[in-house]
């Protein structure tokens, strides 16, 4: 037999092994929870106008919150694009890429996490850009097609992408039906007008407001009206 003595040892660190991995998978487990604790379920990305200062903007912030008032009983996040908005409108391209990075790296983290994204001028090139449309206002990182399903509205003001004569709509199979775009008579960056208030009049004019019930309504698996 062998001596009591000699299995203390063994016991005991085989024991102090298992206490170590458990304390382990509880630690990751905690983690895990936290995290998807942190996911929303509706994570709206916008991005702001040229000579607007950081942040969602005077057309982004309304529609967050109106996006929200109308989801009742759903978590709503928001991400600012993080860009220059240069009023040069070079800056669509990067920003185009921090929108996508954006929604690869909450897709990854927050598996039943869906998008709302979106953008009022300048703002709305980069929505463009990063769904995969190409314009003139330059080149940025593309939403992988895997993730498409996720993206449950798009939302724009005053998208230059009209200047040449498209829509998202109109330019995009995949994100078409998704698509919310307003463009005001007269608007210079998206009607090829003269009068400048109808491009700043969007978040005052009840078109933001109409944009958060549409995209509530994608997002609860409902239609956009026909015409925005």
């Amino acid at each position: 037999m062998v001596p009591t003595s000699h299995l203390t040892p063994s016991i005991c660190g085989q024991a102090s092994l298992h206490c170590f991995l458990g304390a382990i998978l509880l630690l990751l487990a905690g983690q895990t929870s936290l995290v998807q604790a942190q996911c929303s379920d509706v994570h709206v990305v916008f991005a702001r106008g040229s000579g607007e200062l950081p942040g969602l903007g005077i057309c982004g912030e309304p529609l967050v919150s109106g996006i929200t008032s109308n989801l009742a009983g759903m978590s709503v996040s928001s991400y600012a694009v993080d860009y220059l908005a240069s009023l040069d409108q070079t800056s669509a391209g990067p920003g185009a890429t921090d929108m996508t990075s954006q929604v690869v790296s909450v897709a990854a983290k927050c598996p039943n996490t869906v998008f709302v994204l979106g953008g009022y001028s300048q703002g709305a090139s980069v929505t463009d850009i990063s769904i995969g449309i190409s314009t003139l206002l330059g080149l940025g990182d593309a939403i992988p097609d895997a993730l498409a399903a996720r993206i449950k509205a798009i939302v724009t003001f005053g998208n230059p992408l009209a200047l040449a004569g498209q829509t998202i709509e109109s330019a995009s199979s995949l994100y078409g039906s998704k698509s919310i775009d307003f463009c005001n008579v007269g608007d210079p960056v998206c009607a090829a007008g003269v009068n400048v208030m109808a491009h700043l009049m969007y978040a005052m004019d009840g078109s933001v407001d109409s944009a958060a019930q549409q995209a509530a309504s994608l997002v609860q698996g409902g239609a956009r009206n026909l015409r925005a």
